[in-house]
C-alpha cells in the first residue's frame, strides 16, 4: 500500500506489537494521521495514568519522515457532509469522529487501516484487509 491512514485502534494495536499493523506501516510509503485520530488519542491519554509517556511516544511517531498529520480543509468538510448524509439515508450512522476520519481517507486517497467494521457502508472508502 502506498498511502495509509491509521485509525485510533490500529495505532493502539501498533503500540501493543500487532504484527499485521506493524507490517502494514513498514510497507506504506506515507502514513497519514488525521487530526481527529490525534484528538481521540489525546483524550485517551487524559483518561490514563501514563499521559505524558504516551504523548512522548506519539510525538516520536509523528516525527517519522513517512508520517504526515492531516488537518481539516473545506474539501474534508464537503466529504464529511456527503458521507454523513449517505449513512443517514441508508440508516447506518457511525460516530462523528469516524465520519471525519473517513473523509480524510477519501480526500487523500488513502487506505484506512482500522479494526472497526462501521466503515464498511461508506462508498469509495478503501479499507485495510487484515486477514
Amino acid at each position: 500500500m502506498n498511502k495509509i491512514l491509521l485509525d485510533t485502534n490500529c495505532y493502539t494495536a501498533y503500540l501493543a506489537g500487532d504484527h499485521a499493523v506493524l507490517q502494514t506501516l513498514t510497507e506504506a510509503n506515507t502514513t497519514f494521521m488525521s487530526i481527529f485520530v490525534l484528538g481521540e488519542l489525546y483524550a485517551g491519554f487524559k483518561g490514563g495514568n501514563r499521559g505524558k509517556e504516551n504523548k512522548n511516544i506519539l510525538g516520536r511517531f509523528l516525527n517519522k519522515p513517512s508520517v504526515v498529520t492531516l488537518n481539516a480543509s473545506i474539501e474534508t468538510a464537503e466529504l464529511f457532509g456527503m458521507i454523513k448524509d449517505t449513512l443517514k439515508q441508508v440508516g447506518r450512522p457511525i460516530p462523528i469522529n469516524d465520519v471525519w476520519i473517513a473523509a480524510h481517507a477519501l480526500e487523500y486517497g488513502a487506505v484506512l487501516v482500522t479494526l472497526d467494521k462501521n466503515f464498511l457502508n461508506i462508498p469509495g472508502l478503501r479499507l485495510w484487509d487484515n486477514t
